[in-house]
């Protein structure tokens, strides 16, 4: 039986701030981050490419550096607006991500649990290797997925909870190490490094992590 829905009833969006605020993720990545971005100078500017409400941007602002966000949402954009911790703009993050503030390049690029949001991943590490400044990184976190947390998912019934296709919207890719690192280095990246992260008990075993952090490089 063929489906009968047009591609015209339904609409694929993004929640708005105002109705499902961004969670803090920086328990999770914002050490990780910093160290990261340790090397680069005072005042190097920064994209926090899927802001969101712009929760990021308030530690980043207060490690010294210059920072622009980009999100889709409006009221997201809106809340990081008012934090006054740097410029941040409506757009989307399949376009150029530096001509909504009038630049070519950034010194870095972060994106924090954005990547799984996306239709295109590919479209995007595409726009990430052209807004970043050669030898610049790209910090990417997003959900961990591997063999040994599948297994257990498995194992104990909570497969479909953790994977559940009744959330609408939500994530749309679910990466594993290998597939980021395949993602970004056809996009020319170079990969400099893995992290797993994870609150209490999942930080301190391997391959059950509830997240990962990967930081790749333009090439200089």
């Amino acid at each position: 039986m063929r489906d009968q829905t047009s591609s015209s009833d339904v609409h694929y969006t993004y929640a708005q701030f105002d109705d499902k605020p961004d969670p803090d993720h920086r328990p999770l990545y914002l050490k990780k981050v910093l160290q990261t971005l340790a090397p680069l100078p005072a005042g190097a500017a920064v994209l926090d490419a899927g802001c969101g409400g712009g929760l990021f941007s308030i530690s980043l602002k207060e490690a010294g550096y210059d920072i622009y966000g980009l999100d889709l949402s409006e009221t997201g954009i809106k809340a990081a607006q008012a934090r006054n911790t740097g410029q941040f703009k409506v757009a989307s993050l399949y376009d150029h991500l530096g001509e909504p503030f009038g630049r070519e390049r950034f010194d870095a690029i972060i994106a924090i649990e954005v990547i799984e949001h996306l239709y295109s991943p590919a479209q995007f590490a595409r726009r990430l290797f052209e807004a970043v400044a050669p030898g610049g990184p790209v910090i990417i976190t997003t959900p961990y997925w591997g063999y040994f947390k599948n297994l257990a998912l498995a194992l104990t019934n909570r497969t479909d909870r953790a994977l559940t296709a009744l959330w609408e919207g939500g994530h749309i890719k679910h990466f594993s190490r290998q597939t980021l690192t395949t993602l970004m280095e056809r996009q020319g990246f170079e990969t400099v490094s893995f992290t797993g992260t994870g609150e209490g008990w999942r930080a301190a075993i391997p391959g059950v992590w509830s997240g990962m952090l990967m930081v790749f490089q333009k090439p200089a």
